[in-house]
Parts: structure tokens; sequence; C-alpha cells
């Protein structure tokens, strides 16, 4: 399929999905496909993409494919030209680059005032799904044993100490604060952003193993083989995707929405793993915090820094009414866990990973 090609052609509602060739951006194209909808997915490379295609698809729903970069105003006004919603999901992940001003914190803060600007110009958007983080809710300084609610902000962050956290809550209130501008509720705009905590669950794309998924191929790679004192608090990419469409039309106007179904120790993980898929050996040594320090002297990805502030401590998310709003529920953790790991460990036996 070229970049402009579509399957079918527009009808009814068009919802546009940014970020669409990407962890939650696959799960919510698959859940809008699965309900009829007719959807535009983005992507900066639509080769990287292709994977969309494949998507079970019987509902009647359409699949358009388009290039847009955040940094392009052109690309930006021309994929929200028509649509009528917004499902905004496009981030770039954190893990491992150089330039955190450059790769983290200006795709967020540049690419929502694009498609604010873009939202303007087209005049046809009645809904827009902010995917934030709780990176948005969670200070960098948080206490340990801290419970964190949609009333929080990340406020503290800075580019050296927390430059996701930045990027994530900026953006945020970038796009808040044009909604409040134009009359909030009264604006004829529905705007609801979703923070998911730690995002799990079964990969549909080679690519889905980088980022949230990390903590679980890590797990199955068991190199190295043990685990570290890390608390993790997830949720079911399944459920934030249900989340995110059942937005369009459910929940509160305005309102900020956790998605956090529990947490766990990496310890843990490895258990649950050991106990449903018994032919292969996972890890059971936990490292403790001492040798953690020592090993992120070597290592490229954590930091004694990150040591600190994530080794043996802990932090809770209250998630309100979210359930009761936007009617679902939360998928156990060990669903969770061992659909995601199992989809890894399918994917590495077909030599897509």
């Amino acid at each position: 399929m070229s970049e402009d090609e579509t399957i079918g052609g527009p009808i009814g509602e068009c919802v546009l999905v940014t970020g669409a060739a990407g962890f939650v951006g696959t799960h919510v194209v698959k859940e809008l496909l699965s309900r009829g909808k007719y959807v535009r997915a983005t992507a900066r490379n639509p080769a990287a993409a292709g994977h969309l295609q494949s998507l079970e698809n019987t509902n009647g729903g359409r699949l358009e494919i388009v290039k847009m970069d955040l940094f392009d105003s052109d690309s930006v006004d021309s994929a929200v030209k028509e649509c009528n919603s917004i499902i905004h999901c496009a981030a770039e992940l954190y893990v491992g680059v150089k330039d955190k001003q450059k790769d983290v914190v200006d795709p967020s803060i540049i690419g929502t005032n694009n498609l604010i600007s873009a939202i303007e110009k087209c005049n046809t958007i009645s809904k827009i799904i902010h995917t934030s983080s709780v990176a948005a809710i969670r200070p960098t300084n948080y206490s340990n044993g801290q419970i964190l609610t949609v009333n929080d902000w990340c406020d503290d962050a800075t580019l050296k100490s927390n430059a996701y956290g930045l990027a994530k809550a900026g953006a945020e209130k970038i796009m808040r604060q044009w909604w409040e501008d134009k009359g909030a509720e009264d604006s004829g705009i529905r705007l609801i952003t979703i923070h998911p905590s730690i995002v799990i669950g079964p990969i549909l794309a080679k690519r889905h193993v980088s980022g949230s998924m990390s903590y679980v191929d890590h797990l199955v790679k068991g190199s190295p083989p043990f685990t570290l004192k890390s608390h993790i608090n997830m949720v079911d990419v399944r459920d934030v995707a249900i989340a995110h469409v059942n937005a369009l039309s459910l929940g509160k106007n305005g309102q900020r929405y956790l998605l956090h179904a529990g947490s766990l120790w990496q310890r843990d993980m490895a258990n649950i793993l050991r106990e449903s898929i018994q032919d292969r050996k996972w890890a059971r040594f936990q490292l403790p915090k001492t040798l953690t320090y020592v090993v992120s002297l070597f290592h490229s990805k954590i930091s004694p820094r990150w040591v600190k502030k994530n080794i043996g401590t802990t932090c809770y998310y209250d998630v309100g009414e979210v359930q009761n709003d936007l009617q679902f529920s939360f998928r156990g953790l060990d669903e969770s866990i061992i659909d995601g790991a199992n989809s890894i460990i399918e994917m590495k036996n077909r030599g897509k990973v």
C-alpha cells in the first residue's frame, strides 16, 4: 500500500489516530476497526506501519494510512483535514535518546502546537482524545509510597532531571490552555486526556518490543539472568485502547483519566511467568540496590541517578471513577504479563524479533 492509498473510503465519522504504528496507537487502530470505524492512521514512515494492514477488520471498518511528521505543519494540516475526531497517540521513546530537548521535548511541544494549528484551520474536529502519561502527573521528586491522583501535576521536571515528564506535562498544558481559551466545554470540542502507567500486553509488531515492553522482554531474554528491585506500575494495552475509543463518547468532558491496573515488583513478574510458561528459564535472583549501582556504571540505559530514584521505591495511583465513566474493567496483571510474554516468544520463534 502506498502512503496515500485508502482501503475503502470515508464512511461516517473519520477518526485520525496519530502515532498509529506505535504500541498504543496500533491497538487503538485495532479497536476502532473492530467497531467498524473509518480510521486515518498516521506514521512518520508509512512503511513502518505496514502491520496495520494485517489487523483483523471484519465489521466494515476502513483504514487509510498517511504520512505525517509532527514537525511538518503542512503534513499535519493534510492529515487532520476532513477528520471529525483525533486520538493523539504520537510520542517519542525516551530510552536511549542523545538530545533530550530535540528527541523528547520538542516532538511533544512543537507537535502539539502544530496539531492545534491544524485543528483551527480545518474546523471539523469535535473530539480530541490526548494520550498523555502518568509522567505528566507524577512529580520528579515524589515521596516513596506516595499516592497520586488526576489532580497532581509533574511541575518540578527539568530537561536534566525528567525530560519525559517535562514533555508530557508541557504538551498537555498547551492543549488544555488552548481548549480553555476557546471556551472549554462551550467550545463545541470534546477534550479528554488519558494517562496510562507502564503499558504492557501483546505486541503486534517488532517495534513494540522497545519502550514499555522492554520490562517483559528482559524477562523473556533471560539475560542478564536477574531482576532489578524495580516496582512497576502497569496497565494492559488493550484496556488503554478501549478507554481511548470509549472516551470519544463516554466520560466527562475536560477530564483527565488515569489508567493503572496495579503494581508488581519485577521479581513477581518473573514468578508469574515461571508458573505459566514452564518450558523456559526465568530469572530468580533479584539484584540488590548496591550492586545495581555498580551495573549502572557500565550500562547504556540506566544511570546512578535512575537507580537512586527508581530502585526500591514505590508510588501508587488512585484511578478514581475511570472504569465507571469509560465503562470498561481493567484486566488482571497476570493476564497482561503472560499474554505479552507469549506474543514476544511467538514473534521471536517466527524470526521477527
